[in-house]
């Protein structure tokens, strides 16, 4: 059976919705805060840069199976087709659980949450192990499952040449790591000791505020999707 041909969306349009859900996967406090750790310890430069290439490896990879998987079934992931707008509401509803969850059970601790405690303990692992752990705690979490799958239905969408999938794919990955390549790079620039008050600084923000980033962002994507989602009820098969 020959798949109908769909038109690609503009350039812009596509990297915008890339560099979009590259951003929000970057929002991670959870591995932020675990790259600030790994700044304020020993051997910062080596142990931090190992990090964010792992992170960034990571990205990668996992978009470019999600591809191979939607090459090999012929998915087509148009505005409005069966599996685009199914992934659109699923992604939607595990978002708003996650977020509302997020938020009420913060509203509830007057202690910073748990998993700042257990930072602690991945910080002191081996480096090999720390990455191993780090990068399955990238993969499992929900919202970066949600946005790996979109960013990689947008690159089905568009039908682009391998090169250019390869090309786009390797963009995503890098804006997904730009917020922790920020303080590495300015650890280079700047120095630790000039960098020391603001790497505790932002691990302290982090660790009182975390949570509440979280459900926002998830909410925030939760809605976007829903939208997407309902829009693409509304077109016809």
């Amino acid at each position: 059976m020959t798949m109908p041909t769909l038109a690609a969306p503009p350039l812009p349009h596509l990297l915008g919705d890339l560099a979009a859900f590259g951003l929000a996967i970057g929002l991670s406090p959870l591995h932020i805060a675990l790259l600030l750790l790994l700044l304020l310890g020993a051997r910062p430069l080596e142990r931090g840069s190992w990090f964010v290439l792992a992170w960034l490896v990571t990205t990668g990879l996992v978009v470019t199976a999600l591809l191979t998987v939607g090459h090999g079934l012929l998915l087509t992931m148009a505005k409005g087709t069966v599996h685009r707008t199914g992934l659109d509401l699923l992604g939607a509803g595990a978002l708003l659980a996650l977020g509302l969850r997020e938020l009420l059970s913060r509203s509830e601790e007057t202690s910073p949450p748990g998993w700042t405690d257990r930072l602690e303990h991945f910080v002191a692992l081996p480096l090999p192990l720390l990455l191993g752990v780090s990068a399955a705690l990238q993969i499992l979490s929900p919202d970066n499952l949600v946005l790996f799958a979109k960013a990689a239905g947008t690159l089905l969408e568009a039908g682009l040449a391998p090169g250019q999938e390869v090309a786009a794919t390797a963009l995503f990955a890098l804006t997904s790591g730009l917020l922790l390549l920020a303080p590495l790079l300015a650890l280079v620039v700047a120095g630790r000791e000039r960098l020391l008050p603001l790497l505790q600084g932002g691990k302290a923000w982090l660790f009182a505020r975390g949570d509440l980033l979280l459900g926002l962002v998830s909410l925030s994507l939760a809605g976007y999707l829903g939208w997407q989602g309902i829009e693409g009820l509304g077109m016809p098969l």
